[in-house]
């Protein structure tokens, strides 16, 4: 398991032990928690920039599947981390430098050395919603107007891989997530809304493999303090941490959860 932020990292590893698997674990200096040291029994840390001494490290564990677990925040790659020969290379080598290009360069990396890359829920299948209203409270008539014209513009700048979250008020796009990811986006919103009542719709890009969109506390509490009433996100392609205290914590706002 290559491990980035928050709690995807601990998620997987206590769902694959208990199937059985116990995975290794190659947690990101600049991103990884340092909880993790206490939970992995083999792990490994490597800064973002140290692409060969990361490959080394899955032959000599003679690492046959990986799983991406947790979020690398697009501005690090921006940083001041020095990079290694091989990743100066790589980066050198794309013609674009979003999320997609730069993760699927260390995708078909690890695929050219025979490593399989697996769809990162797949651990974590219960944490994906099924279809349908989430919360107690449903969206209206405008919030279901403001989710399907949302819902639209995410899908094409989702497949742009500018981001994956808009914030909607009346049938118009007041943010579009790019770098600074989903709560930062809506906190923009807030700003730019002027007490609107405002939608936000998280989509997914679909390659299950990396940079599937998460749902939790932490996002539902933005969204009150923005004055955000209504979430839409995918059914069977969102992860919900939490579920039941997101849920219950929606419902005590007044916040319509659906997954359409």
């Amino acid at each position: 398991m290559v491990a980035g932020n928050g709690r995807f990292p601990f998620l997987v590893l206590e769902a694959a032990r208990e199937q059985g698997l116990d995975p290794v674990v190659f947690a990101i200096r600049e991103e990884a928690s340092p909880e993790l040291a206490k939970d992995a029994s083999t792990i490994h840390w490597l800064s973002l920039g140290e692409a060969a001494k990361f490959f080394q490290l899955l032959d000599s564990e003679r690492v046959g599947r990986v799983a991406l677990a947790g979020q690398v925040k697009h501005v690090q790659l921006y940083s001041s981390i020095p990079p290694d020969g091989v990743m100066k290379d790589a980066l050198d080598s794309l013609e674009r430098r979003n999320t997609d290009a730069l993760i699927g360069m260390f995708v078909k990396m690890m695929e050219a050395r025979g490593i399989e890359v697996v769809d990162s829920t797949l651990f974590l299948k219960p944490l994906l919603p099924e279809a349908g209203v989430l919360t107690a409270r449903a969206p209206d008539a405008d919030e279901s107007a403001d989710v399907e014209y949302g819902r639209g513009i995410a899908r094409q700048i989702a497949a742009l891989d500018i981001g994956q979250t808009v914030v909607v008020a009346g049938r118009a796009c007041v943010a579009v997530e790019a770098m600074e990811g989903t709560d930062a986006a809506i906190e923009r919103a807030a700003r730019l809304g002027n007490g609107r009542r405002l939608t936000v719709v998280k989509v997914s890009k679909g390659d299950m493999r990396f940079d599937v969109p998460v749902v939790g506390l932490a996002t539902i509490r933005v969204m009150d303090k923005a004055n955000a009433r209504t979430l839409a996100i995918d059914a069977g392609r969102a992860l919900l941490f939490d579920r039941q205290r997101v849920i219950e914590e929606a419902d005590r706002c007044g916040i319509a959860i659906v997954a359409l």
